[in-house]
C-alpha cells in the first residue's frame, strides 16, 4: 500500500525510481481574480502563472509544492464542487500536510471559512476542512492514531 506521504512514495520497495511526483486538481471559478486572490490572501499560495496574456481566463497557484489549477470558463459554466452533487463526496481535494496544526492557525488568522476545525476529520485523519471562494472544499490532514 502507498503511503500519503509522497516523499515516502518516490520509490519502490524494489528501488526502481518513480517519475510521477504530483497532481493538481483543476477547479472552474466564478471569477478568476477573486479565486487568485483568495488562494494568495488566505492561503499563502504563489500565483505561478495566468494567462493567456491577451484574456486571462485560467491560472495556477501553489505552495509547498502542492499546485490548484483555476479557470473562468463561461458566465454560464459554474463551479460545481463535489458536495453540491454528493452529499457524501464532500471533497474537492486532500492535501496531506505534515503537521495541520500550525496551517489551521494560519489560515484562522486570515479569516478563512471553515466546513470542519482542527479534529479528527475522518477515521484516522487529523486536520480540517476549508471551502474555497468558489465553495470547493479542501481537507488539510495528516495520519494520525485517535
Amino acid at each position: 500500500m502507498n503511503s500519503a506521504n509522497p516523499a515516502e512514495n518516490a520509490s519502490s520497495s524494489k528501488g526502481v525510481a518513480r517519475n510521477l511526483v504530483s497532481i493538481s486538481p483543476f477547479f472552474i471559478v466564478t471569477d478568476l481574480q477573486a479565486s487568485i486572490a483568495f488562494y494568495r490572501d488566505r492561503l499563502g499560495f504563489q500565483v505561478d502563472f495566468e494567462g493567456p496574456p491577451d484574456d486571462v481566463y485560467y491560472a495556477g497557484v501553489s505552495r509547498d509544492g502542492i499546485g490548484i489549477m483555476l479557470k473562468a470558463i463561461l458566465p454560464d459554466v459554474l463551479p460545481c464542487p463535489n458536495h453540491t452533487r454528493h452529499e457524501w463526496a464532500r471533497w474537492d481535494a486532500y492535501i496531506y500536510t505534515l503537521d495541520p496544526d500550525p496551517l489551521f492557525e494560519e489560515f484562522r488568522q486570515h479569516g478563512v471559512s471553515f466546513v470542519k476545525e482542527l479534529s479528527f476529520i475522518d477515521d484516522g485523519l487529523w486536520g480540517f476542512e476549508i471551502t474555497d471562494a468558489d465553495g470547493y472544499v479542501l481537507a488539510f490532514f495528516c495520519l494520525r492514531d485517535q
